[in-house]
């Protein structure tokens, strides 16, 4: 069998992924991006291991072997799914590899945000510290999570394990469901006007789809709260990247803090990349499933859809 691995370096080259040999002869390419690339890449493939590089029919119809793609992520959305389950091709995801982090890092964003802590951090390696009279600073206010409302959109294994760290720190939690199905009890679900509305903290953690695109938009950051602080770590369009820059500059929302953007790697027609007030916008280059440990379970988690896919299993199928 040949496996060929389109973005090796996506895992990170500092995660062994010797483990795909047990299943036969493995073709490893650092990156991918092209559907031309992709075409000639896997024309002799029988398994594909990818991440972002695109799935459809331009870049698959020559594969006549390919049986199985394996997503080196969660995410799903290079791949054309109609078109796989035509020609027979399984799509199989890793889930819940990358849950701890992306919980974790949404807290970092949002209090390193709403404590103020690049501003602190900064007065204090200016010298400006050293240079008072004083024992303390605090000349931009900050507040405690306890008491505030934590809204959350997706409340799947991260927004589940988000309501968790937020009623810890004496949070009350409120969702909303993109789809409406959720079938969660243990938070009141709410209505869109209603999170938006309430929201304290606000954290996305929903698949982007036709219905999550542009979930923040205008319309949305018009009925927030101006203390408001925003985290998306989703998926970038599920944030309005030009109305976001221009609702920190109205002053319409407190902050917000972005691990994702629309399009990655950020271009510079993003407007959101001359924001410079890092009290008011940070952005991560889409990190927050990538500790480490979450990086060896998501091979893992690879590995395990290969061999129960050859022992006839059915497992993280998105295609069936």
């Amino acid at each position: 069998m040949k496996i060929v691995m389109l973005e090796r370096n996506s895992v990170g080259t500092d995660v062994s992924v010797d483990c795909m040999g047990d299943f036969g002869e493995v073709i490893i390419y650092p990156n991918t991006v092209t559907i031309e690339e992709v075409a000639e890449r896997v024309k002799d493939a029988d398994v594909v291991i990818c991440n972002k590089s695109p799935m459809r029919e331009e870049s698959l119809r020559g594969a006549a072997h390919v049986k199985l793609i394996c997503e080196l992520a969660t995410g799903f959305d290079n791949c054309d799914l109609e078109y796989c389950r035509s020609r027979g091709i399984q799509v199989r995801n890793v889930v819940d590899y990358s849950t701890d982090m992306v919980a974790q890092h949404t807290f970092t964003l949002a209090l390193s945000l709403s404590q103020k802590l690049i501003h602190y951090d900064h007065y204090v390696k200016s010298g400006a510290y050293a240079a008072q009279d004083r024992f303390s600073n605090f000349d931009i206010p900050f507040c405690e999570l306890a008491g505030k409302t934590w809204g959350i959109v997706g409340m799947g294994n991260i927004g589940k394990k988000v309501a968790k760290i937020a009623t810890a720190f004496g949070c009350r939690v409120i969702f909303y469901s993109i789809t409406g199905r959720s079938s969660c009890t243990d938070y009141p679900q709410v209505d869109k006007d209603t999170l938006l509305a309430e929201s304290d903290f606000l954290s996305l953690h929903c698949p982007l789809s036709d219905l999550s695109r542009n979930f923040i938009d205008a319309d949305a950051l018009d009925k927030m709260k101006n203390t408001a602080v925003l985290i998306n770590v989703a998926r970038g369009g599920v944030v309005n990247n030009r109305d976001l820059y221009e609702a920190l500059n109205a002053g319409k929302i407190q902050a917000a803090g972005l691990d994702v953007v629309e399009q990655e790697p950020i271009t510079a027609d993003n407007p959101l990349s001359t924001f410079m007030d890092s009290n008011r916008l940070i952005i991560t280059p889409h990190l927050a499933w990538a500790s480490v440990e979450a990086r060896n379970r998501c091979v893992r988690g690879v590995y395990d859809n290969i061999r129960t896919f050859l022992n006839g299993t059915d497992q993280n199928v998105v295609n069936p």
